[in-house]
């Protein structure tokens, strides 16, 4: 049901998007996010690893972004953007990871269930967090369809049948209606089968590793473990499409394949660099959309929002501060459509817990087409959570057993203390491991880089920005704390 605050927007939108009967049927949306899956980690993208046909198909009858970021490379902090059209810290709460999320911004799904649209989703939605304390009745993508479970191929993935609970949402909706879907993959989340990628027939020498890892089999073969775990992701996305295809629907849908941020690896997920929050993205729109481009537009998550909401035709809320790209879609050019788009923020506060009195590791970030230029608010802190904590902000698993056995050059890149400011070029370093922010013939560059920046947030009411940044430790962390500083102090 809708909440009562939205209703003033609702009613706007009942009324003013009413499409006359010699119009085309509303389309509908479908809305597929992974758990943590990295850019470039499909066959699209030229990965040789990674088989995903489904993405593949969608990116060769649609559209496939090269730049797609999300503001905050974390779970629930990416999909609280993601639902509100906001960037990460005008979330308050939800901007951190295990956090509260607030019913006082409008979400997409609501409005477009208002606007008659049928509503829901499988597998992960918003989380992990707490949304009934912060107001919402349901989970804010939509009601859950998660009555079906299937078998899986390892004991990592999730038994979730995604398929088969879409099968189900569509059969409950009323004849002629348009809807709005969200398939939430839990993978390619952490736990993984260890060994199961090089069981599955991979090849340990097919995958491309990042320049801050060690050339080890080890890391090796946790990737091919990751990319089963992708597979089963994509071959739920094609059992989808066949689906839409089957009901009479698919080229009126709007299908946006995307993730929420970075692979669950040391220096990456929960990380401000390019592996943590460059995403891949792929949208099909049928004849609405010219196949077979590719575009190097910036995109970020909180554009997903109003760009599904000009597409049904429904207004925006004022509460949404990012860009509907439909006409970027909807241009038949490839590489740079819209040259505007060409500037992105990223950011972050608490992740995961392990420092002292739960303090987060506050850091914001500026993505040009050239560079990167990260300011990390508390130096003297652990990037990635304490050492006697366990670096919490990175998910355990073999890479990262691997890269603490030894405290040489690939620990510091993953784990070690950073400098107050970072300055990378991407467009030729894109692993970001040679930090030129002391280069003195590009202070120019990192000058203007940090005040762009902080225009930007400013206008975007960053409380980091306008002296008010201590407030994102105050936020509860409704998590559990088998991790946190305290508990560990505790037991000394």
């Amino acid at each position: 049901m809708m909440r009562p605050m939205l209703a003033a927007v609702i009613l706007v939108g009942v009324f003013t998007s009413a499409a006359p009967a010699a119009e085309p049927a509303r389309p509908n949306v479908l809305f597929v996010i992974a758990d943590d899956w990295g850019y470039g980690h499909a066959g699209a993208y030229g990965c040789k690893w990674v088989n995903t046909p489904a993405f593949d198909r969608v990116a060769k009858e649609g559209v496939l972004f090269n730049h797609c970021f999300t503001s905050n490379p974390k779970c629930s902090p990416c999909r609280a953007s993601i639902l509100t059209g906001r960037n990460s810290w005008q979330t308050e709460e939800a901007c951190c990871h295990f956090g509260i999320f607030r019913a006082k911004w409008a979400v997409y799904p609501d409005l477009l269930e208002s606007a008659g649209y049928h509503v829901g989703f499988t597998g992960k939605g918003w989380g992990p967090g707490d949304f009934k304390t912060g107001g919402f009745k349901r989970n804010p993508a939509g009601p859950a369809y998660s009555k079906y479970t299937t078998k899986v191929p390892t004991k990592g993935i999730a038994a979730t049948d995604y398929a088969r609970n879409f099968e189900d949402f569509l059969a409950a909706r009323k004849p002629g209606q348009p809807f709005c879907f969200w398939y939430g993959g839990h993978e390619p989340h952490r736990d993984y089968e260890e060994g199961s990628g090089v069981r599955a027939g991979k090849k340990l020498a097919d995958v491309d590793l990042p320049a801050y890892y060690p050339n080890s089999p080890v890391i090796r073969s946790d990737y091919l473990d990751y990319a089963v775990e992708v597979e089963w992701f994509d071959s739920h996305l094609g059992k989808i499409l066949k689906q839409l295809e089957a009901a009479n629907e698919l080229d009126n849908t709007l299908i946006v394949v995307t993730s929420d941020h970075g692979a669950p690896f040391p220096r990456i997920k929960g990380q401000i660099y390019e592996s943590g929050y460059h995403i891949p993205l792929a949208i099909r729109w049928g004849a609405q959309v010219k196949g077979g481009r590719t575009v190097d537009d910036f995109i970020n998550v909180r554009d997903f929002s109003p760009t599904f909401l000009v597409a049904a035709g429904v207004p925006v809320p004022a509460t949404v501060t990012g860009k509907s790209f439909v006409d970027v879609l909807k241009a038949e050019k490839s590489g740079w459509v819209d040259a505007t788009r060409n500037r992105m923020l990223i950011g972050k506060e608490r992740h995961d817990l392990g420092r002292p009195d739960d303090l987060g590791y506050p850091a914001r970030a500026i993505r040009t087409p050239e560079y990167l230029y990260v300011r990390n608010f508390e130096p003297d802190r652990w990037p990635v959570g304490n050492p006697e904590t366990g670096y919490r902000n990175c998910d355990d698993g073999p890479s990262k057993t691997h890269i603490l056995t030894s405290f040489d050059r690939f620990y510091k890149l993953c784990f070690g203390k950073r400098p107050a400011e970072e300055l990378y070029r991407v467009d030729k370093d894109g692993d970001c491991v040679t930090n030129l922010a002391e280069d003195s013939s590009l202070r120019e560059v990192k000058e203007a880089l940090r005040k762009e920046m902080e225009e930007l947030l400013r206008k975007d009411e960053d409380p980091r920005i306008l002296g008010n940044g201590k407030v994102f430790d105050t936020y509860q962390y409704v998590g559990p704390r088998k991790h946190a500083y305290d508990t560990w102090l505790k037991n000394q």
